[in-house]
């Protein structure tokens, strides 16, 4: 079983992710990691930090000539903000004698629970790590998960469907020119008459020092039916894609298809009925369920979105408490994002992909990619001629 760590704080000198269990012989280059680091890095209402950081991903191992050799894959991550914080990130005594020192939480951040959970006096010690930084690493491992998908046939497109208010529609396309469309747009965007308007809605937060949330849908394409399993509760794809995304950091809700507009309707209005047709196998005419059934793919494209609360590090000062004077003060930042929703939609496309190949090498195992594309195309027959 593919599995992945990552370490590292977001004003320290680097993140890592180290992955382990992938097969051998699957064509990589840093360069394909560091186009998806850079997507993360995108989009209309970006904070100042963006203008710091241009994330580059470095093998340490587990890489050799372009392709993966079946031992663990480590990946480095420099921060250039890390100049800037070294006295105070410092591992050793020094860093205790700064004055760097934060006793005032933030609301809608890990600081206090955090805190509380482990025994901080310092906050620092949990915002470090709490913060979305660290989603940095977790693209650079959900890219080799990608990058595998990919020799298999399955392609995956993260869509930016709401910001605020405004709601935004995905046209009737394939993958690869929904992909394009959707990569043109500063905001991942399909919808270019919906696009203006929510960059209004962006700009006018940042004029009121407030932040704004959204929601972004994910396609996977390409997936035979079977993946996942309805035997037992922590094999079902859609409860193990729903976790990967719910990860992520101020994701507040995931539906499947349908979802929750599905518990306001009939049930000849929700389920999907199936047609059959020689040397094509089973299908639908429509995707209500999301491509997802009973746990498992159904042969349609997956469809799952995840909402996006709004960035709670505000322009706008929020009551809070000193946790060493007891005092009451009023929140405020330097440097925040107004809207993240489309960095977090590459985000999502990276924790899918390695949700998605870790079901499939679960079905499909072997050491090398020869071996997994093999067994791969042998189902994909044995499907058609179900």
């Amino acid at each position: 079983m593919i599995r992945f760590v990552t370490a590292g704080e977001s004003h320290g000198p680097a993140l890592t992710a180290v992955v382990e269990n992938l097969p051998a012989g699957l064509p990589v280059t840093e360069e394909y990691v560091n186009l998806q680091l850079k997507r993360r890095q995108e989009g209309y209402g970006r904070g100042g930090r963006m203008k710091i950081e241009s994330d580059r991903v470095r093998f340490l191992s587990g890489v050799r000539g372009g392709i993966t050799l079946g031992s663990p894959v480590a990946m480095l991550i420099e921060n250039r903000d890390w100049a800037n914080w070294s006295g105070i990130m410092d591992p050793g005594p020094a860093a205790l004698a700064g004055n760097g020192v934060v006793t005032r939480p933030r609301p809608g951040h890990a600081d206090l629970p955090g805190a509380i959970k482990y025994g901080h006096r310092d906050i620092r010690n949990v915002l470090e790590r709490a913060s979305a930084r660290e989603t940095a690493a977790r693209v650079a491992a959900g890219s080799l998960a990608r990058r595998l998908l990919e020799e298999l046939g399955v392609s995956i497109v993260g869509i930016v469907v709401g910001i605020g208010p405004v709601r935004a529609g995905v046209p009737e396309a394939g993958p690869a020119e929904l992909a394009a469309l959707v990569d043109s747009s500063a905001l991942g965007c399909a919808d270019p008459g919906s696009e203006e308007a929510m960059k209004d809605e962006i700009d006018k937060a940042r004029r009121d020092g407030d932040s704004l949330g959204g929601v972004f849908e994910i396609r996977v394409y390409g997936l035979p039916p079977g993946i996942g399993s309805y035997t037992s509760w922590d094999r079902k794809l859609d409860g193990r894609l729903a976790g990967a995304l719910m990860s992520i950091q101020a994701i507040k809700g995931v539906e499947v298809g349908l979802g929750f507009a599905a518990a306001q309707l009939p049930g000849s209005s929700v389920h999907d009925e199936i047609y059959h047709q020689k040397g094509l196998g089973f299908y639908r005419k429509t995707n209500r369920a999301g491509g997802i059934e009973g746990g498992m793919s159904n042969g349609s494209p997956v469809v799952i979105r995840a909402a996006m609360k709004p960035i709670p590090t505000l322009y706008r000062p929020l009551r809070s408490i000193d946790i060493a004077s007891g005092e009451p003060f009023e929140a405020s930042v330097e440097r925040s994002d107004v809207c993240a929703v489309p960095a977090a939609r590459v985000v999502g496309e990276a924790v899918a992909a390695w949700e998605i190949a870790r079901a499939c090498l679960e079905k499909f195992g072997g050491d090398s990619l020869h071996e997994v594309r093999e067994r791969w195309l042998a189902y994909q027959e044995r499907v058609r001629n179900f």
